[in-house]
């Protein structure tokens, strides 16, 4: 909010409205939530349609970055999940 100048604590009441319009164009002009979602699953599909080492590691669920996986591999398999139709089940 430094472009802006406005307080940590301040409320969206006690600002002017020109300070909110500003506000209004800049956050029109991100990318946030759905949008930014969207662009990083993108990417990642795109990774993996091209063939790439970061691509097959994404699909796999492994670490991507570097890390070593003769251990500690657990959280990256937690937080490198890529969505997948289905329920997971193997029909019986």
């Amino acid at each position: 909010m430094a472009k802006f100048y406005i307080h940590p604590w301040a409320k969206v009441g006690s600002l002017k409205n020109s300070t909110l319009l500003d506000l209004t164009a800049e956050l029109a002009n991100m990318k946030i939530e759905n949008d930014l979602r969207r662009q990083v699953q993108d990417d990642i599909r795109r990774l993996r349609d091209m063939g790439t080492y970061r691509g097959r590691r994404h699909a796999m669920g492994l670490p991507v970055r570097g890390q070593k996986t003769r251990t500690q591999i657990t959280t990256a398999r937690r937080l490198n999940k890529v969505e997948r139709g289905g329920t997971g089940r193997v029909a019986v």
